[in-house]
């Protein structure tokens, strides 16, 4: 399965907006994000093993907040940071 990985963290993956991976859940791609790129999932995950409220992901087209969402070989995550301005 392919991962798009957001600008602002592509120092942590030498710059690779798409990483392959083969993970059943998303708990197995940022455990697996963070075997390859050290430090990545911090950034997405917060202390409470939950997304980061200024982070969203999306698997293929839809977001998702639960960590335990199954995946399929074919799916595609986004990891994006939500903008925000005043």
């Amino acid at each position: 399965m392919q991962v798009r990985i957001p600008t602002p963290l592509r120092s942590y993956t030498a710059q690779e907006p798409v990483v392959e991976l083969d993970a059943n859940d998303l708990v197995e791609v940022f455990a697996q994000l963070d075997e390859r790129f050290p430090g990545i999932r911090f950034r997405v995950i917060d202390e409470r093993q939950q997304i980061r409220r200024h982070m969203k992901v999306f698997v293929n087209d839809e977001s998702v907040r639960d960590l335990d969402t199954k995946l399929a070989p074919t799916d595609e995550v986004t990891i994006m940071q939500a903008l925000s301005g005043g």
